[in-house]
């Protein structure tokens, strides 16, 4: 009886969906795409383009090379690879769009778990056209104050330009602020401001600044950034996936795009809503009226925010009536 009631209450746990995503591009941004291209089966780091809507940057874990690749949210398909020249990459884990256009892909990862003295942080300008080419990046020295960190996470505030790392140990994670002017000559001491209540294992800002989203495997958080810090706001949505490795905003900062590693691997967007809306965004919404209502909740195929909410009863009305039968078995096998 025990493990019957185990089992059951287990798929009580499953029935209420995580998140449910847009199925298609609608006509305010890309939407949930899966990676095509066969070299891409680690993806580990995203981060929407600048310079070219619908374009995602992402890269491999380690094993892979110095390589970007720009995916096409509209296909799938790898459309431009960025080879890093001189660079001998270890365990890249990141990459962050900055002003400017500037590409940061960040080496910072550490598999010994804090074992390595430096880390390294690559910096190249987004290219103009979106074609195969090989660029020589400028190369940041990076240490931890208080020594080494395993860290999966890379972020660039996209008013300021200072860059961030966002520490994963078991202790909990910590928010990390590089110099104000990182050097390329010297070594650049990253010193820990805020703690992190998340096992990161990506991050980050909305495009006007005002957010910060971090995520983990199994679950999310977003910020308010003010004063150059954090002020926890809730947790976003987070889709189930096998093994959730990155998170970006999508340009106009309505909702955040989900990626996991493997083979053809599903990049998946969530809209947002309410405090969790970027302030330039739920500006557009106050003005234009639409509130959480109108095209933004709609996908192509002409599916509704509704149909979230719509979802999420009845997850939660399968997760009463399994309850409602524990109780009953539960009385049946005390009657024996």
């Amino acid at each position: 009886m025990r493990s019957l009631l185990c089992a059951l209450g287990a798929a009580a746990l499953v029935v209420v969906p995580a998140a449910v995503p847009a199925a298609a591009a609608g006509p305010d941004g890309p939407s949930s795409f899966s990676i095509e291209d066969q070299r891409i089966t680690e993806s580990s780091g995203l981060a929407a383009s600048r310079e070219h809507p619908g374009i995602y940057w992402t890269h491999n874990d380690s094993d892979d090379g110095p390589y970007v690749y720009a995916v096409d949210s509209a296909t799938g398909r790898t459309v431009a690879t960025v080879t890093l020249s001189g660079i001998d990459t270890r365990d890249v884990e990141a990459i962050s769009v900055g002003p400017g256009g500037r590409v940061y892909v960040g080496d910072i990862g550490d598999n010994l778990g804090g074992g390595w003295p430096e880390v390294w942080i690559y910096q190249f300008q987004e290219p103009k056209e979106l074609r195969d080419t090989t660029v020589t990046p400028v190369r940041y020295t990076v240490r931890y104050d208080g020594g080494p960190r395993d860290a999966e996470s890379l972020l660039v505030h996209p008013k300021t330009g200072r860059v961030y790392i966002i520490s994963k140990h078991e202790d909990g994670g910590g928010l990390f602020a590089g110099p104000k002017r990182m050097s390329a000559s010297g070594v650049n001491t990253f010193e820990r401001i805020a703690d992190i209540d998340l096992w990161a294992t990506d991050a980050a800002f909305s495009p006007d600044g005002s957010r910060l989203a971090v995520r983990s495997y199994f679950s999310a958080l977003e910020y308010r950034w003010k004063d150059g810090a954090p002020e926890r706001l809730g947790q976003p949505s987070l889709p189930i996936q096998r093994q959730g490795e990155s998170v970006t905003f999508t340009p106009d900062g309505r909702a955040l795009m989900y990626g996991t590693e493997g083979a053809r691997s599903r990049v998946t967007r969530v809209d947002l809503r309410s405090e969790l809306l970027p302030d330039s965004a739920a500006q557009e919404e106050s003005e234009d009226g639409k509130g959480s209502s109108g095209a933004r909740d709609r996908d192509d195929d002409g599916d509704s925010s509704l149909e979230t909410d719509l979802n999420l009863v009845v997850g939660a009305l399968a997760v009463a009536g399994v309850a409602v039968l524990l109780l009953g078995l539960g009385r049946i096998f005390r009657r024996r």
